[in-house]
C-alpha cells in the first residue's frame, strides 16, 4: 500500500466502497512478509551486534544455541558412522548364506515341484474317477430298466448281461483309481514331512543368523533412537534462534535512524532494510482503511 493508493482508496470509501476484509487480509500478508525479513536480516547481522546493549541477551544466547547445535552436529555424525557401521554388520550376517543353507533351500525347491507335480496328478485321478462313477451310476441305471421293463427274449437277456459286464468293469476301474489316489496321497504326505523337516532346518539356521545379528540390530535400534532426540534437540534450538534472529532483525531495522551502531550493524543491509520500512508503512495504512488503527 503506497500513499497515492491510500488517497484513492481513501476517496472509494467517501463513496461507500469499504473492502475492510480485503484490507485486513492484505496485513496479513505483508504482516508474513515483514517477519520473514526480520529473520532473515537478523540472521545476516547478528553477528556485527555484540556492542548493542539492548539486544545483549539476543546475541549471548545465539552464541550459546550455536555452540550447542554444532556439538549436536557432531553427535549425529558419530551416531552416523557407528549406525552405518552396524548396518554394513547386520547385511553382512543376513547376505552370508552357507553353502548347507543354500543345499536346503533347492532342496526345498525341488520337494515342493514334486508335490505340485503330484497333486496335479492326484487331481486329475479324482476327477476320472467322478467320471467313472457318474458313467457307472448310468449304467446302473440302464440295467435297472432292462430289468423291470425287458423280460423274456434272449436278446434281452443278453443286454442285461452286457451291462452288468460293463458294471463290473467300471467298478474295478473306479477301485483301481482309488488305490492310485490313496498312493498319490501317501507320496504327498511324505514329500509334506520332507518340507516341514527342511523348514526345520532352515528356520534354526536362520535363527542362528539372527541371533549373531541381534547386536548389529540393537547397535541400529539404539542409534536411531539417539539420532531422533538430537534431531528433535536440534529443531528446537533451532526455532528458538529464529525467534532470537527475529528479535535482532526487528529491532535493528527500526533503529538505524536513531541508534548508529545499528546503522553500522545493517550498513550491507540497506535495501531490505528500505522494504521493511515500506511494509511497515502500508500495514499502517491498510489498518486505517479497516479501520482499526
Amino acid at each position: 500500500m503506497t500513499s497515492s493508493r491510500y488517497l484513492i482508496a481513501r476517496v472509494a470509501q467517501t463513496f461507500g466502497y469499504f473492502r475492510r476484509s480485503q484490507r485486513m487480509a492484505d496485513v496479513a500478508s505483508e504482516m508474513h512478509l515483514l517477519r520473514e525479513a526480520e529473520a532473515q536480516l537478523g540472521m545476516a547481522i547478528w553477528e556485527k551486534v555484540e556492542p548493542i546493549e539492548e539486544l545483549s541477551v539476543e546475541y549471548w544466547n545465539l552464541r550459546k544455541f550455536i555452540k550447542e547445535k554444532e556439538q549436536i552436529r557432531k553427535k549425529v555424525e558419530q551416531c552416523q558412522i557407528e549406525l552405518d557401521k552396524a548396518h554394513e554388520e547386520r547385511l553382512s550376517v543376513l547376505k552370508n548364506t552357507p553353502e548347507v543353507h543354500q543345499e536346503l533351500m533347492d532342496q526345498r525347491i525341488l520337494l515342493l515341484t514334486e508335490l505340485e507335480k503330484l497333486a496335479r496328478r492326484r487331481d486329475e485321478i479324482v476327477a476320472e474317477a467322478r467320471e467313472v462313477r457318474r458313467v457307472y451310476d448310468g449304467f446302473k441305471m440302464k440295467l435297472e430298466v432292462l430289468t423291470n421293463e425287458l423280460k423274456g427274449s434272449e436278446v434281452d437277456n443278453e443286454k442285461i448281461d452286457e451291462v452288468k459286464r460293463r458294471l463290473v468293469e467300471l467298478k474295478t476301474k473306479f477301485s483301481d483309481l482309488k488305490k492310485q489316489r490313496l498312493i498319490i496321497g501317501g507320496e504327498i504326505e511324505a514329500d509334506d514331512d520332507k518340507v516341514d523337516l527342511v523348514d526345520e532346518q532352515l528356520n534354526e539356521k536362520k535363527k542362528n543368523r539372527r541371533l549373531h545379528a541381534s547386536e548389529a540390530f540393537q547397535v541400529i535400534s539404539d542409534g536411531n533412537k539417539k539420532i531422533s532426540i538430537l534431531r528433535a534437540e536440534s529443531g528446537l534450538l533451532d526455532t528458538q534462534m529464529r525467534q532470537l534472529y527475529a528479535e535482532i532483525g526487528r529491532f535493528v531495522s527500526r533503529n538505524t535512524h536513531l541508534h548508529p551502531a545499528c546503522a553500522e550493524a545493517a550498513r550491507s543491509h540497506q535495501g531490505l532494510i528500505d522494504v521493511m520500512l515500506a511494509l511497515r508503512r502500508s500495514i499502517a495504512l491498510n489498518h486505517r482503511l479497516a479501520g482499526t488503527a
